[in-house]
């Protein structure tokens, strides 16, 4: 079945709306593709180029899809710990310190909510880091805030694995969501402000980070579980807590987080790439033909920009549209809805709201100013913070106990 298409009419207001909000988008995993392609070989995958068929995102179709705040993640996968998570996610900083370097003219670096709006107002794409997985920090509060210093401005507690200290929303219940040293964590990133990022966290660690946290939360890239009863989503109750909290919970748009016939087809899809001998959130182009002769043998439940808005309507009803936005997980995973294949296509999404008779209003509060004024209240708490406490030097081996 074809997907119904917005009318001329409807994705030029879209299109005119995003001009003056742009979107921001929670989370772009870009650089972890440019280290799996090319090995950060950014003159062999040069994203001043069309990479239709090798990358989800390049700069052309990032100005299509009226996008003027990313948040590039600087993912490293749970199976690397301890030092050698910290060194790959440098190596990943470094990475987005090098696209902004060679795209001077069209991406800005920035981390603070000033900054994005210097961006927006020079034309460029307000660039920000977010580290996905407490992992990461391997257990150490320096580490935290050495990552900060280098521009990282959110930090997700866990990815798909328990951390020692955080329970991810994939793994076996460990620590009741979060440990003392977790709390801790969450402290320390308010104190710097530096946003705490839910998504992928168990819903007792969403609950924890909740009532630890002194500032606004995010969810960077996760849907509403009400809708699609999927573990990487968030229930009611948490959602109900954003508004006393402030923070914004940003819809995905990864089909089998959205959609409910993809998860089964999705779990068969990923048993496929592991057969032949691909990790399961592969993207190369050898792990992407995989998936192709798959899904010609196996038709795929496909979403669409209708059923990231349904998801958005129903979160919109239960946290309120200041407490909402966009993360669209691309190039970090090996599907996308058939409208939303790219980056270049949040017009659609934007259209179909304009359709659902969403104002321009709550829409420039969905693509732009929720996410700025997030982390600008995050900086505001920062500083209030410092004034009552310095640097905190505490361990897991003080707080929790272990080595």
């Amino acid at each position: 079945m074809a997907t119904p298409q917005p009318s001329p009419a409807r994705l030029e207001e879209a299109r005119a709306l995003l001009a003056g909000a742009p979107v921001v988008d929670g989370h772009n995993d870009l650089p972890w593709a440019l280290r799996e392609q090319v090995r950060y070989d950014l003159g062999r995958l040069d994203i001043a180029e069309d990479q239709r068929g090798s990358l989800h995102t390049d700069l052309a179709r990032l100005a299509a899809g009226g996008v003027g705040g990313q948040f590039w993640s600087v993912y490293v996968p749970g199976e690397l710990a301890g030092d050698e998570a910290v060194a790959a996610t440098l190596e990943q900083i470094d990475c987005v310190d090098q696209l902004l370097a060679r795209y001077p003219e069209r991406l800005a670096e920035a981390r603070t909510a000033d900054d994005m709006e210097a961006a927006r107002a020079s034309g460029r794409i307000a660039s920000l880091k977010g580290a996905e997985g407490g992992h990461s920090i391997a257990n150490s509060l320096g580490t935290l805030r050495a990552f900060y210093a280098l521009g990282v401005r959110y930090m997700t507690l866990t990815h798909n694995s328990n951390t020692d200290w955080a329970d991810s929303a994939t793994d076996e219940p460990a620590h009741d969501g979060l440990t003392r040293f977790g709390v801790e964590v969450v402290r320390e990133m308010n104190r710097l402000g530096m946003l705490v990022d839910l998504s992928h966290v168990a819903p007792a660690t969403m609950r924890a980070a909740l009532d630890a946290s002194e500032a606004p939360v995010i969810f960077s890239h996760s849907s509403s579980l009400a809708v699609c009863d999927h573990v990487r989503n968030i229930p009611d109750d948490v959602l109900e807590r954003l508004p006393a909290n402030g923070g914004i919970a940003m819809a995905t748009f990864v089909p089998k987080f959205i959609l409910p016939e993809a998860g089964e087809w999705t779990l068969r899809a990923d048993e496929n790439l592991r057969a032949r001998g691909f990790h399961h959130l592969d993207t190369t182009p050898a792990a992407m033909a995989a998936h192709r002769a798959f899904e010609e043998a196996n038709p795929r439940p496909s979403a669409t920009a209708s059923t990231v808005a349904d998801h958005l309507d129903h979160m919109r009803e239960v946290a309120g549209i200041d407490h909402l936005g966009v993360g669209g997980d691309y190039d970090g995973t090996a599907f996308t809805p058939k409208d939303l294949d790219d980056v270049a296509g949040y017009p659609n999404l934007v259209a179909e709201l304009l359709d659902r008779n969403w104002s321009a209003a709550d829409l420039a509060k969905l693509t732009w100013s929720n996410a700025v004024r997030v982390l600008r209240e995050a900086e505001i708490a920062a500083k209030e913070i410092q004034r009552g406490r310095g640097p905190s030097n505490a361990t897991i081996e003080e707080l929790d106990g272990k080595k």
